[in-house]
């Protein structure tokens, strides 16, 4: 008989400072934490306020000198607040000479210091006051902040709340409170009728501002970024969605071709009296490279279809069909005309149907996004290829149907066939207003002959 004997291992040392914190005890100790790391942690780094974007809808009227200069706004603003609160320092003061002087400084530094060191300036306001205090004669209700002290410190925390996120505003707005209250009380006695509560309550609803535009500028971000990302996801969709229509239509007509083959193949030395064994071998030998090839073709593609696909009863559509697509769209109220140039001749079936597919996009692009317009088709045979171009004029000003706005996915698949089929494909406005897609698909002469024959 065993006994298995326990071990107990203490991972929490007894006493009192094992004793699991209060949830008040643990929000102090975030608290206390987060100021520090706030207000003294790196406090005089150094951080130049950057320049002004100048994409904004009044700036980005400007050109040359005019819009650079725009651009550093932000240090102009700043610059003549604190000399707003080095003059009022100036004017309020009952000395003169060199006292007035340092008073006129001490409202300015703190205000200019926000521009490379905003935590920092913090703090220098806070000593600037108290120096301008000490040496100073204000009126009874000047301490602890005298007027252009005052209205510096005002600056200061705006800025720098401006300048950083809501609860470095909030503890600077607590730091205020424990600064006005100690030398407002402690040091002021009864004698002075103290400034801290007006000071608390205007820096306290101008940091609440402050916050209000964080929260709305972050909220305001965060969604363009998501539409950013949904618009990305919707394109790639498109675009897989896209491939995906093209590899089972390509699977379709290369089947078709390599079924003709296998068949032929086998048949064709039945059609041949007494034919050699060297030529039933040779056919033997194309019908079973075919069979295999579309074997290979099937497993490869077939993954590509979903599973409730089902391959279209009705021989996929080419450029002999593309007058029936006219008709279709006259009917919903575009004028177009086709114009053929070169010699027509039957192409392989891929670049037909990627021509087919490409006119019925663009000239459905022209009934949505420029209603009332006409356009024109222009197909041109040549020796290397094929070349299309769809134009549309520009859509008559008053009309009763309003564009449709568009995200570009019809665009996008157009490119998608053409460079699947190593093709170009360019698009733009057109001078007049109107909007010109011109394509060329590549086929190879040797391919071209064959077709013919």
């Amino acid at each position: 008989m065993y006994v298995t004997e326990t071990t107990h291992t203490q991972t929490t040392p007894p006493g009192a400072a094992g004793r699991p914190r209060s949830p008040e005890f643990r929000l102090a100790a975030d608290a206390l934490r987060g100021l520090r790391q706030d207000l003294f942690q790196d406090a005089f780094a150094y951080r130049p306020l950057p320049r002004m974007g100048v994409d904004g809808p009044l700036t980005r009227r400007l050109s040359g000198s005019p819009r650079w200069y725009a651009g550093w706004t932000p240090h102009a603003v700043v610059a003549a607040l604190g000399v707003m609160s080095m003059t009022l320092a100036l004017s309020s003061s009952f000395d003169s000479g060199l006292f007035v002087l340092l008073c006129g400084l001490l409202a300015l530094a703190p205000v200019l210091l926000t521009l490379v060191r905003p935590v920092g300036a913090f703090w220098f306001s806070l000593g600037a006051s108290t120096v301008a205090a000490v040496l100073g004669r204000g009126g009874w209700s000047d301490w602890p902040w005298l007027p252009g002290s005052f209205l510096a410190h005002l600056v200061v925390l705006t800025v720098v709340a401006l300048r950083t996120r809501p609860r470095t505003a909030a503890s600077m707005w607590v730091m205020t409170a424990v600064y006005g209250f100690v030398f407002g009380n402690a040091f002021g006695g009864h004698r002075y009728d103290t400034n801290v509560t007006p000071m608390l309550f205007l820096s306290a609803l101008i940091l609440l501002i402050v916050a209000v535009w964080h929260i709305r500028r972050e909220a305001a971000q965060e969604v363009t970024a998501q539409q950013t990302v949904t618009e990305h996801e919707r394109s790639r969709r498109t675009l897989l969605e896209e491939r995906t229509t093209i590899a089972r239509e390509l699977h379709d007509v290369v089947a078709h071709h390599m079924s003709v083959v296998a068949i032929q193949a086998e048949a064709a030395p039945y059609r041949v009296e007494n034919p050699p064994e060297e030529l039933e071998k040779a056919f033997a030998t194309i019908r079973e490279n075919a069979v295999a090839a579309l074997t290979e073709l099937r497993r490869v593609l077939g993954v590509v279809r979903a599973e409730d696909y089902a391959a279209p009863d009705a021989p996929q559509p080419t450029l002999a069909d593309l007058d029936g697509l006219l008709a279709n769209v006259r009917e919903a109220g575009l004028t177009v005309e086709k114009a053929v140039t070169g010699a027509v001749r039957e192409l392989p079936q891929g670049v037909e149907l990627s021509a087919y597919r490409i006119v019925q996009e663009a000239l459905s692009n022209t009934l949505r996004h420029a209603p009332g317009a006409s356009a024109r088709v222009e197909i041109g045979y040549v020796l290397g290829g094929l070349g299309l171009r769809i134009v549309n004029s520009p859509p008559p000003a008053p009309h009763l149907i309003k564009p449709s706005p568009g995200a570009g996915h019809g665009i996008t698949g157009m490119r998608e066939r053409v460079s699947m089929l190593n093709g170009e494909m360019t698009t733009g406005p057109t001078e007049d207003g109107g909007y010109e897609l011109t394509v060329f698909l590549p086929v190879p002469t040797a391919t071209v002959i064959e077709e013919d024959t």
